[in-house]
């Protein structure tokens, strides 16, 4: 209830806002204001990555050898049979030298609970973890389950269809050592970025997300957990209580308490972790919408919290705030455009005032896509080096589709938020479609083949 009525306040303020200034300002040199205020703060943190790039060059980071905590490595798995064993193989290959795995079959109504159980018989290092049936559901809970015969100092967490590189830990841990580093992020790519355009644009967005987060952790931000790859020191588990089992997305509504306790969480752009991306609209759109739904209930819940905390940097509730804008914007673009409509409807129109509702809306649209535009570009030159054309249109694609999928969800869970029930549906990700879709285009040419065989001996009969 206190969600539903925070955002019910928020969206009323921004309505009167809009309403107000559109009869007697307009609105649209408001809303390049709040479009300049996040570029001004993007430039920042660019300048600040590279500062920090500098630095690091000219002072590069003392290893301390022998900070090597042992490593608890969770991977949860509900209904994962498809690709849990090539997980659990590639990451046993990590140059580490003490690591445990701990496989968790969450309620599985496959036969992943057997191929854990065939892993931990086979590997020393590998631990199988079989949930009960009636259990709290919930990859928060998953993980507070094992982390009660976890052993490690350090708790690593994967996703059921992650790769890594061997030397994936040694990059890690570093920046794990310092006594105020609560948990350090690993970069996301997606492995089979080349399948189609929806992979494609997913991949570009991660790689936009990379940009973003470096430009944090350059600043003392606030940094947030991604869920795959992410590393976190025992102790700040414990000291913020564990995970929370009352929120669909784990990894953020973790990053934004331990930021609360005063904990610091860094991201490490040189670690990367491997995942598969999702070919069809309709799976991304339920895991979008689970993201989207958790980030913006996730600022609702704890945005009080954050302003009184007496731990969190200044640097990381600036940062956090910053970034709500980013929910904000889409929120008062389609409430900007929406309003002019209603107006050029209900008002008596003469083609001045027409010229003047399509000309603002059109200035708005171009300054979001615009912004978007630029960050993705810049995101993918400094990131997958690509070359200038190739990241112009992979920049202006992926702007498309981040208009498409993000800005009607965002009012699509705003709607469920202020009228719905709260309600804990995971909208688990997929993972192994790949290898189902082949199969599966295969299986339809094959039956086709037989029509047309069959149609071909009625003929020739």
């Amino acid at each position: 209830m206190r969600e539903r009525i925070l955002l019910f306040i928020i969206l009323s303020l921004l309505g009167v806002f809009l309403f107000i200034f559109q009869n007697y300002v307009n609105t649209v040199v408001g809303f390049l204001i709040l479009c300049g205020c996040m570029v001004t703060y993007g430039l920042y943190s660019i300048a600040a990555t590279k500062y920090q790039k500098r630095k690091l060059k000219r002072h590069p980071q003392v290893i301390n050898e022998n900070y090597k905590p042992y490593v608890s490595i969770m991977i949860p798995a509900h209904n994962e049979e498809e690709v849990i064993s090539n997980t659990v193989e590639n990451i046993l290959q990590l140059d580490y030298p003490s690591f445990e795995i701990i496989v968790i079959d969450d309620r599985s109504s496959d036969n992943t609970a057997n191929v854990i159980n065939e892993l931990a018989n086979k590997y020393e290092k590998v631990v199988a973890y079989i949930r009960d049936k009636d259990v709290f559901p919930g990859k928060s809970a998953v993980l507070n389950d094992a982390l009660k015969i976890a052993k490690g100092e350090a708790i690593l967490v994967f996703d059921a269809d992650a790769t890594v590189e061997p030397d994936f830990l040694k990059k890690l841990i570093p920046n794990l050592e310092p006594a105020d580093v609560g948990a350090v992020q690993a970069r996301k790519i997606i492995r089979n970025k080349d399948d189609n355009f929806l992979t494609k644009c997913q991949n570009n967005e991660y790689t936009m997300d990379t940009h973003l987060q470096a430009g944090r952790d350059a600043v003392k931000g606030a940094v947030e957990l991604r869920g795959n790859g992410e590393l976190i020191k025992r102790e700040a588990i414990e000291d913020i209580g564990g995970w929370n089992n009352y929120t669909i997305t784990d990894d953020l509504d973790m990053s934004t308490r331990l930021h609360i306790k005063g904990w610091d969480v860094r991201f490490c752009p040189e670690a990367c972790v491997y995942e598969e991306g999702i070919m069809y609209i309709f799976p991304l759109f339920r895991q979008r919408r689970r993201w989207l739904e958790g980030t913006i209930r996730r600022y609702l819940e704890y945005s009080g919290e954050a302003i009184t905390s007496k731990k969190m940097s200044l640097r990381a509730q600036l940062d956090m705030t910053i970034y709500i804008a980013q929910f904000i914007m889409p929120l008062w673009f389609m409430m900007e455009v929406a309003f002019r409509i209603i107006k050029l409807l209900t008002d008596k129109v003469d083609p001045y005032s027409l010229h003047n509702v399509l000309w603002s809306s059109l200035i708005i649209s171009a300054a979001v896509g615009l912004g978007f535009f630029m960050l993705i570009r810049y995101s993918l030159r400094r990131y997958d080096n690509l070359p200038r054309l190739k990241a112009l249109i992979e920049a202006f694609t992926t702007t498309i589709y981040f208009f498409i999928l993000w800005f009607p969800m965002e009012l699509f869970i705003c709607g469920k938020i202020l009228f719905c029930k709260k309600d804990m549906k995971w909208g688990k990700t997929a993972h192994g479609l790949v290898k189902e879709e082949k199969q599966r285009i295969i299986d339809e040419i094959n039956s086709r083949l037989q029509v047309l065989q069959s149609k071909l001996q009625e003929v020739l009969k």
